[in-house]
């Protein structure tokens, strides 16, 4: 068996629920079809054991023959023993095909996550990306498993029937009468559990979307009062979906009842019957003692079989959530004839807005409105589809690939995840430690990784949360610095920090940027004073440019905002 995950999961069918399932067993079927052979072997040898018995005991014990008793005995021993080895090899390839259709769902599933990009929390609750990514997974990886022990089952049933019907038309007819029947049963159970179970997981996912929004936004909260308000809401969300688990335990639970009474009224009729028809001569003692044994084998099989229909649905059901997952297409594609870049500096144009970056200068964008700010760049960094230019070549006619290396947007919804320090500001480990010292000292965080115990060695926790607002800022802006794009754009880079911070990291980033070019979306008089070049947008539009200080003396606009933005801080 290979090692897992697997390098390349394939590309997967998803024109439905069904069709991936389909192609997950496809790409597994060596070991799915091994383990299904070996389950046919384990289980009809367990089943053929209580007619070996029954055999034992007709032959050798009545018929008081030492040498039947040990030939019989020897075959009961051989039976057990390859059940044992067969037994303990299905199940590694059992497991093995769960472990595989669960990994090779998560690499599908983040590989098109990646692809999406800014795409999926727009289209995609946070809540509901989690569950795909556990839940799911583990129903999907079960409905695979389940396959091999379900057709083991499903022989062991045929074998049993095949020996009850030869031996005795009525037990025979009772099994093949009764099998049906109970999974009539079950499938009258199944699909209303499967219903509650669906309505409790998009309640689950709600939820989860409900807590992480709390968590990333508890300082504000407590700013403004708010936390308690949240809090009632999340209590009472959190109780209907308390009510929805017990909802869906109760048709378990019935369930659950069904698989243990149905096979039970199995084993009274079929021993009631059997223990009639050896007092009437018509069976032997030997096989009524295979009756007996036949009855309580079936009891597995039977259950198995309702595990089976459970485990399908369910991992049908999981398989239909990450097909409308993987259904989800990004905003913004590679072209289908990408262009080449041309050799060179050159600029980074927004024709929308008018806005021009110069190669190789400190370019700072004030905007009256924020929002026009991160408008523009999410087109230059081809986040949404523009008619936006590098070296007068259209953005959209370029590799994705090719944009991504050369330009970077850092803003505030960047995250800082959970690893040493050094690992979570160079990701790549291509920067040495001057690098990284540069990086710090020009973001002013050096005191940062002075505070840690273990420096940048340090461990970080999710999302960062033992770093202040002001810290996390100026952590991501390390992480922008040591990946030294060709292109850097920050968009409100010192929003969370104090004055004299901010003052520091205006005066350090034109130096650690020298010959780069960076543009840095602020209204900060500090930064503004710094930058080279300081355009000014209004209504979308580039209204003026030119230094900070002459654009305080010419545009009363620019003053206003850059004035009320001072009065803020």
């Amino acid at each position: 068996m290979r090692p897992l995950p697997v390098p390349d999961p394939g590309i997967p069918d998803q024109r439905s629920a069904t069709r991936f399932l389909l192609w997950l067993a496809a790409q597994l079927w060596p070991t799915i079809a091994g383990g299904m052979a070996l389950a046919v072997v384990s289980f009809v040898g367990q089943a053929l054991m209580p007619a070996v018995l029954g055999r034992a005991i007709d032959a050798g014990l009545v018929a008081r023959d030492t040498d039947a008793l040990v030939h019989w005995g020897l075959i009961l021993l051989t039976l057990g023993v390859v059940q044992a080895i067969v037994g303990i090899i299905r199940h590694r390839f059992a497991s093995y095909n769960w472990l595989a259709g669960a990994y090779r769902t998560v690499q599908l599933t983040v590989d098109h996550a990646n692809r999406l990009g800014a795409t999926l929390p727009k289209r995609l609750a946070t809540g509901e990306v989690v569950s795909v990514g556990t839940a799911d997974i583990v129903h999907i990886g079960g409905a695979l498993d389940i396959l091999s022990r379900g057709t083991g089952s499903l022989f062991a049933v045929f074998t049993i029937t095949v020996i009850l019907l030869v031996t005795s038309v009525p037990l025979g007819l009772v099994v093949v009468l009764g099998v049906p029947v109970l999974m009539v049963v079950v499938a009258v159970l199944i699909r209303p559990l499967h219903k509650r179970q669906e309505a409790y997981r998009d309640q689950q996912a709600t939820l989860t979307t409900r807590a992480s929004d709390i968590v990333a936004g508890l300082r504000v909260l407590r700013g403004v009062g708010g936390e308690s308000v949240f809090s009632a809401r999340y209590r009472t969300e959190s109780q209907k979906l308390r009510h929805g688990g017990v909802r869906v335990a109760r048709v378990e639970a019935l369930l659950e009842a069904t698989q243990v009474l149905m096979p039970g009224i199995f084993l009274v009729l079929v021993t009631w019957l059997g223990a009639r028809f050896a007092l009437r001569g018509e069976i032997t003692v030997g096989q009524l003692v295979s009756f007996y044994g036949y009855t309580v084998f079936l009891i597995g099989p039977l259950r198995m079989l309702t595990e089976l229909i459970d485990h399908i649905t369910r991992g049908h059901v999981s398989a239909r959530r990450v097909v409308s997952m993987l259904d989800i297409r990004p905003e913004v594609v590679d072209p289908e004839h990408p262009v080449r870049l041309p050799v060179g500096a050159g600029e980074l144009v927004d024709v929308e807005s008018g806005l021009t970056v110069r190669p190789g200068r400190l370019t700072a964008l004030a905007a009256a409105v924020p929002e026009d700010a991160v408008a523009i760049a999410d087109r230059l960094g081809r986040y949404v589809d523009s008619e936006a230019t590098l070296r007068g070549v259209p953005l959209r006619e370029l590799a994705l690939a090719t944009v991504r290396c050369r330009i970077m947007v850092a803003d505030n919804d960047a995250r800082l995840f959970s690893g040493p320090l050094r690992a979570e500001l160079d990701p790549h480990d291509r920067a040495d430690d001057a690098t990284i010292a540069a990086a710090l000292d020009a973001a002013s965080a050096t005191d940062i990784v002075a505070a840690l115990p273990d420096g940048l060695a340090g461990r970080v926790a999710e999302r960062g949360r033992e770093f202040s607002g002001g810290q996390q800022q100026r952590l991501r802006l390390v992480r922008a610095l040591v990946a030294d794009p060709e292109i850097l754009i920050l968009v409100e880079p010192t929003s969370a920090v104090d004055a004299h911070t901010e003052a520091r990291i205006a005066g350090r980033l034109g130096p650690a940027r020298r010959g780069r070019t960076t543009l840095v979306c602020t209204t900060s008089p500090l930064v503004l004073d710094r930058a080279d070049h300081v355009v000014f947008v209004s209504d979308g539009k580039a209204v003026a440019e030119g230094g900070h200080r002459e654009l305080l003396d010419t545009e009363p606009r620019y003053a206003a905002v850059v004035t009320r933005a001072e009065e803020e801080d």
